[in-house]
């Protein structure tokens, strides 16, 4: 899919969810846990972009773990050819999260996380 037609599907995606379109830069890192990929549903939680990232953290499956390793850096950039399925949801703003499948499944809210103290 071009990136043209990425940006199309993120808009439309932000549009049915009442979501202002923030698309994140390529060059910036998002958290993905690799080893989960492969299993169902994928999940994705927008905290708010920092230090370099855009905020997003992506899993898969039912086994989330709080541990530091969980999740590792990559460039959204390098979304496109490793886990692809996820470009339509990054436009999504801070404070959204999705959960989809392989089936057509599609579930995205908006719930804020609260700072830290």
């Amino acid at each position: 899919m071009a990136r043209s037609t990425y940006k199309d599907k993120q808009r439309e995606i932000c549009a049915r969810y009442g979501s202002p379109v923030v698309y994140p830069d390529e060059c910036l890192k998002i958290g993905v846990a690799f080893q989960t990929k492969g299993k169902l549903p994928i999940r994705g939680d927008r905290l708010q972009p920092e230090k370099g990232t855009a905020g997003w953290y992506i899993w898969a499956g039912d086994d989330f773990s709080a541990d530091l390793d969980f999740y590792q850096p990559v460039h959204i950039a390098h979304l496109h050819e490793i886990w692809p399925e996820l470009i339509p949801y990054l436009a999504l703003a801070p404070g959204y999260h999705f959960v989809i499948d392989d089936q057509g499944y599609e579930d995205i809210w908006y719930e804020p996380y609260a700072p830290n103290p």
